[in-house]
């Protein structure tokens, strides 16, 4: 059994795997999945928006935008109250990382993030792997988070470096991979992939995994998103990802970054239960379940949905005992 991982891939290598006949690239991800991980045990994690809309960022897909007309009502931070009874439920229902949302385009050193960092605190004190995603963050605010017990940092590359502009203006990719940098220096994990659908090219696609699987440590989760279109948003148009394209990117995520928990994110809503089978078979080992059936501002399997869906595919939650948040997605 190989349990090599490799951080020199090269863009022509992963095009090659990416390009794989189905069948054949779909077998071998199955086996460097089952080599690496438990094939029946999948992760589970809530995610909760503790702060919605009002952004001032321009992502193309994002409904969050201050500056895009959606139907997504601004919410201002939650009550800690409020969020540590939605991370109990979570736990309650089968998840083992609660993973809470600020749509910020960085986070200040205010007051808002002070109740975070008790947010962080609370959640730990759960039992829970804890997660965020606040936005850029530099490396004395990471330290912050990481002495509160956070366990896991997400940050999105989103796609690749060549076409991110296309995507985001106000912004740019080497923001992405620094915030990423501080997360690391603090010993926090580290969660990044990104979202395909977003007009990108194979090539683009290929591009933002060797971005990830030629990092000095891979990400300890990479999430792999299906543009969820929301209407208002520049992007509202564009057409659904196809199934085979989301199965190509799991399993070359698989591939290459064997140890890292690669989630099934955003676009769930609009898959099959057979569908999903095919993600998990290409090595998808995690999911986001969100209350109220939604995932931040955008519709979502429910919890009762998916855990009949686990039952009809004999997989079941992961349960693992909780790391310390200075192991270093």
């Amino acid at each position: 059994m190989n349990k090599e991982i490799r951080n020199d891939w090269s863009k022509e290598e992963i095009q090659a795997i990416y390009d794989k006949p189905l069948l054949e690239l779909v077998y071998q991800a199955a086996t460097v999945h089952r080599n690496w991980h438990k094939p029946s045990e999948i992760q589970v994690c809530t995610l909760l928006s503790v702060k919605t809309g009002g952004c001032p960022e321009d992502c193309s897909y994002c409904g969050q935008a201050a500056r895009y007309h959606t139907d997504i009502k601004v919410q201002a931070l939650l009550p800690t109250e409020t969020v540590l009874e939605h991370a109990q439920k979570a736990k309650d229902g089968g998840s083992s990382r609660f993973c809470m949302a600020a749509a910020w385009r960085e986070v200040r050193d205010n007051k808002d993030f002070d109740r975070v960092i008790e947010m962080v605190k609370g959640v730990n004190d759960l039992g829970l792997e804890v997660c965020c995603t606040l936005g850029m963050l530099t490396e004395e605010q990471a330290i912050r988070l990481q002495e509160a017990g956070l366990y896991a940092y997400n940050h999105n590359l989103d796609t690749s470096e060549s076409y991110y502009d296309e995507i985001i203006s106000t912004r740019k990719f080497d923001q992405r991979l620094d915030t990423i940098n501080n997360v690391r220096k603090a010993g926090i994990t580290v969660c990044s992939g990104g979202i395909i659908g977003l007009g990108e090219t194979p090539a683009d696609r290929v591009s933002m995994l060797a971005t990830l699987a030629t990092m000095p440590t891979h990400p300890e989760s990479v999430p792999v998103n299906a543009l969820a279109r929301v209407k208002g948003t520049p992007l509202e148009n564009n057409p659904k990802v196809p199934l085979w394209d989301m199965v190509r990117m799991i399993a070359t995520a698989r591939i290459t970054m064997p140890a890292s928990v690669v989630r099934l994110s955003a676009g769930r809503i609009e898959m099959t239960e057979e569908e999903q089978a095919w993600c998990f078979m290409a090595g998808a080992n995690s999911i986001f379940t969100g209350e109220r059936e939604t995932l931040l501002v955008t519709p979502n399997p429910g919890l009762s949905e998916d855990m009949q869906m686990f039952q009809n595919l004999g997989l079941k939650p992961l349960t693992k005992e909780r790391k310390s948040s200075c192991s270093v997605v």
